[in-house]
């Protein structure tokens, strides 16, 4: 077994892809890890907003909480409507380009890229912001727990899609039964109390307020929770992933998903209230995350908190997982349209989209170095894309109802129409309120990945229209050869060469680089000996030999120069430069030769014209 084969699996054949289809049991893990994870941190994100307020603050996660989760439910009904109205996939990008046009598609489209980057990164700093929590020694390890996170995350989203649902099964439904033990036990025993619960172990004391209530931090502190919201349009970008009958499975999967999240949610919006937990500052030295405070107050650090703990640590690391099931998703659809590099539509060796796996990591992994894998930092950049994307595909759902008509389409129209009012707003609340701690950044972002969709698809019309074959072959106009071959020694890897050079053409110039005339003329003696008498034997055409003087030991320069001289000259012939090249079976012995000949093919590349070719002549070594 390969090293390859061991870390990302045998190969998958086309016909093996219904296989990979997936149902509601796997669909949770692997679309809807992003919005249950956002459990973890969407109100932590909030309270933290709070802290100024000092306990006050505490108070008012809950109306905060309330906007959140009406919010939440309006993106739901929306949702399902795209999902109906497109079961192929494709999400926000499809829905806004079909119904709006290809710039509002675009747009959607980088909103969501953006807003999947941050998904990853997010996800991971988060997990790990976790796990530093309940073991304080790590914390100053946590960009590299980030990173080995991420590389694990992606092997396994290279595994292909059914296995990857296989590995997240577990930890995202322990985390579910935790977080719902840990909701119902705390909202019992607040019932029981009177609605003043005595924690098991009591959080930290908030710190003495030092801000007066303001709507602007209201308004700070909804943007930063509306994070919980991320993630939703998962199912929709990959619908085509579950099994028949798709839509129905893929509306089933995200009714689940988002049943659970209001639940959580609203749950821990309750109990932090009840509790009087509020956030603590999480760049200091005595972080704990709101999860760990409140199960620590519901049950203590037993073996319930280590449990429930561990399990938000995985679901909060494997919430990337989201992001690297939809970014080579979407990728796919926008290069299928020319809009990105076509690579990106390319299947891997287990039916994934590999080159957007990969391109994603290394997204990830530059954010998370930049930003030193801190939650805190990321979340002000977090918001505006997913939000944009939401405006977006659900005024392309109005347009699409508009145009279908129907029975349902005024409620239709209502349902997506409010959606698109409601997020739109939002993205402008996000937007003012984070401007200046970092959203700056994903404004500024998205303008520069349109421009670059946009000068892709240029580049691709333009080949387009220069490769267009005018009308049929003309037989007639069929050009006459002309070939160089730089030799560098008489072997029998020029002599491979020459004969490959008598096959197609008569007309041969043979270049010798030397340093001095002397060379030349002991090369001239053995071509003499060993070419020209054997030729003239034959009865064949004498190749011309070419040598040249190089008195500052360049080699490749004058062979290039040559080439383009002799090509400019003769614009009627096609010059087929033939570059004799060593192949060794074993990849370290090539670092002891001078890879002139890779040299020689790419300056002929890239310096050349239409009317020269290059034809690789190998000598394998045994």
């Amino acid at each position: 077994m390969s090293l390859l084969d061991f870390l990302i699996g045998r190969p998958l054949a086309s016909s093996e892809e219904r296989a990979e289809q997936i149902g509601t049991a796997k669909g949770i893990p692997i679309f809807g890890l992003d919005a249950l994870s956002s459990a973890a941190y969407g109100p932590e994100a909030a309270l933290t907003l709070l802290i100024p307020l000092g306990l006050a603050g505490v108070t008012y996660i809950l109306p905060i909480s309330a906007a959140i989760i009406i919010l939440l439910l309006i993106v739901f009904l929306s949702y399902r409507q795209t999902i109906a109205a497109y079961p192929g996939g494709g999400g926000s990008y499809t829905v806004a380009r079909e119904n709006l046009g290809t710039f509002p598609g675009l747009l959607a489209a980088s909103a969501l890229l953006i807003d999947y980057v941050l998904t990853a990164a997010v996800g991971i700093s988060a997990g790990i912001g976790a796990l530093t929590s309940a073991v304080p020694s790590l914390h100053s390890k946590t960009l590299l727990l980030c990173l080995a996170a991420l590389a694990i995350i992606t092997i396994v989203n290279l595994r292909g899609v059914s296995e990857t649902g296989g590995v997240f099964l577990v930890p995202t439904y322990l985390f579910l039964a935790t977080m719902f033990t840990a909701i119902g036990w705390g909202v019992l025993k607040t019932m029981l109390s009177g609605g003043a619960p005595q924690a098991v172990i009591a959080p930290p004391s908030a710190p003495h307020a030092v801000e007066a209530f303001s709507a602007w931090l209201m308004l700070k502190a909804f943007s930063s929770g509306c994070t919980a919201l991320t993630g939703v349009e998962a199912v929709s970008n990959g619908v085509r992933a579950f099994r028949e009958p798709t839509a129905k499975t893929a509306q089933r999967t995200l009714g689940i998903i988002i049943g659970c999240l209001v639940i959580m949610l609203g749950g821990i919006a309750f109990l932090t209230h009840s509790y009087k937990i509020a956030a603590t500052d999480p760049n200091g030295s005595n972080y704990q995350s709101v999860l760990s405070m409140l199960f620590a107050a519901i049950s203590g650090r037993g073996v319930f908190y280590y449990v429930a703990i561990f399990s938000v640590l995985l679901v909060l690391i494997f919430s990337a997982n989201t992001a690297f099931a939809d970014f080579p998703r979407v990728c796919r659809v926008i290069a299928e349209d020319r809009f990105l590099p076509i690579s990106f539509a390319n299947r891997g060796r287990r039916l994934v989209y590999s080159e957007g796996v990969l391109v994603l990591a290394f997204l990830t992994a530059a954010l998370l170095i930049a930003f030193g894998g801190v939650t805190d930092r990321l979340i002000p950049l977090y918001a505006v894309g997913a939000f944009l994307a939401f405006t977006l595909s659900q005024a392309g759902m109005v347009a699409h109802w508009k145009r279908q008509g129907g029975q349902r389409v005024r409620t239709n129209m209502f349902l997506n129409g409010l959606g698109a009012l409601a997020t739109g707003i939002t993205v402008l609340v996000v937007i003012l309120a984070k401007f200046m701690e970092g959203a700056w950044i994903t404004v500024v972002t998205i303008p520069a990945i349109l421009l670059l969709m946009y000068r892709v698809r240029s580049h691709y019309d333009k080949t387009l229209e220069q490769v267009a074959s005018p009308g049929p072959l003309d037989i007639e106009k069929t050009p006459n050869l002309r070939v160089v071959l730089p030799m560098q020694r008489w072997s029998a890897l020029a002599k491979a060469a020459l004969c490959s050079a008598f096959a197609i053409s008569d007309d041969i110039h043979a270049i010798y680089v030397s340093g001095a005339g002397e060379e030349h003329d002991d090369f001239r003696e053995q071509w003499e000996q060993d070419v020209v008498a054997p030729a003239r034997a034959a009865n064949r055409p004498v190749p011309k030999l070419v040598c040249i003087e190089s008195p500052y030991r360049f080699v490749v320069a004058p062979i290039v120069d040559y080439v383009l001289e002799l090509a400019k000259q003769h614009p009627d012939c096609r010059i087929v430069a033939i570059v004799p090249e060593i192949v060794e079976r074993r990849w370290y012995n090539y670092f002891l030769h001078s890879q002139r000949a890779t040299l020689l093919k790419t300056n002929l590349l890239m310096k050349g014209t239409n009317h020269i070719s290059v034809l690789n002549v190998p000598w394998y070594i045994e």
